[in-house]
C-alpha cells in the first residue's frame, strides 16, 4: 500500500513539473484586436435624385478623402524596423611599491642580532585589466493590416491587427498596436511603423522550432534548485 502511495505521489510530482515545463511568454500585444462590431442598422437611400446619401453607412462627401477617421476604419502598417546597439567597456589599473631598510653599522650595544646582515627590501605589485563588449542588431520588416479600436480626444486614432497563418503542423501570428496621427496615413491608407506612438510589435509561433526552443521541464527543475 506504501509502495503505491508513493507512485501516486510520484506520478503527481512528475504531472507537475511537466505541466510548468512549457511557460507561454507573456504577450506584448494587449487589448482588443479589431474594433468591435457596430449595431446592425439597415439604411435605405432615399429615392431624392440626389448622389450624396448622407444616411447610407460608408458614404463620404463628395470633397473628403478616404483617410481613416472612425473605429472601425482600415490602415495598413509597413513595418520597417531597424536597431543597432554597441557597447564597448575597457579598464586597466597599475599600482606598484617598493621599500628598502639597510643598516650599515651598528652599535655594540645593540644586541648581535641586529647588526649589517639584518637589511630587507619589499616590493610590490598590483595590476588590474577588464575587457567586455556588446551589441545587438535587430531587424523587422512586412506588411500587417490593422483596423483603428479607438479615437483619442485629439483626433489621433488607436489602431490593432493580428495576422495568423498556418503551415502544416507550424503556426504563427504576428501582432501590432500602437497610436497613429490620421495626418501621417498616406493617400494609399498606409503608415510606416516608425510613425507610430507607442508602438508593439508581437512575433510569435508554435510548432516544431518552438518546441526545440523551449527547454525541459527536468532541465528546467534544476536550474531553479541550483545554487550556481
Amino acid at each position: 500500500m506504501l509502495k503505491r502511495f508513493s507512485l501516486f505521489l510520484f506520478c503527481c510530482a512528475v504531472a507537475v513539473l511537466s505541466g510548468c515545463a512549457l511557460i507561454p511568454p507573456e504577450p506584448v500585444v494587449t487589448g482588443p484586436l479589431t474594433a468591435a462590431p457596430p449595431p446592425a442598422v439597415m439604411h435605405t437611400a432615399q429615392a431624392n435624385g440626389s448622389i450624396y446619401q448622407p444616411t447610407v453607412y460608408g458614404s463620404y462627401p463628395l470633397f473628403e478623402d478616404r483617410r481613416p477617421r472612425n473605429v472601425g476604419d482600415i490602415v495598413t502598417v509597413v513595418i520597417q524596423e531597424k536597431t543597432n546597439a554597441a557597447k564597448n567597456v575597457q579598464t586597466s589599473t597599475d599600482r606598484s611599491g617598493s621599500a628598502g631598510f639597510g643598516v650599515e653599522l651598528a652599535p655594540a650595544a645593540l644586541p648581535k642580532e641586529i647588526g649589517a646582515k639584518q637589511n630587507f627590501d619589499i616590493t610590490g605589485n598590483n595590476a588590474s585589466q577588464g575587457k567586455g563588449s556588446t551589441r545587438a542588431d535587430n531587424m523587422f520588416s512586412g506588411t500587417l493590416t490593422t483596423t483603428v479600436v479607438g479615437v483619442l480626444a485629439n483626433g489621433n486614432l488607436q489602431i490593432a491587427g493580428d495576422k495568423q497563418i498556418a503551415i502544416n503542423r507550424g503556426s504563427e501570428h504576428i501582432r501590432f498596436s500602437g497610436v497613429v496621427d490620421p495626418r501621417s496615413v498616406t493617400g494609399s491608407n498606409t503608415v510606416s511603423s516608425t510613425q507610430v506612438a507607442d508602438a508593439r510589435i508581437e512575433f510569435r509561433s508554435k510548432g516544431t522550432m518552438d518546441e526545440v526552443q523551449t527547454m525541459g521541464w527536468l532541465q528546467r527543475f534544476f536550474l531553479n534548485v541550483s545554487p550556481f
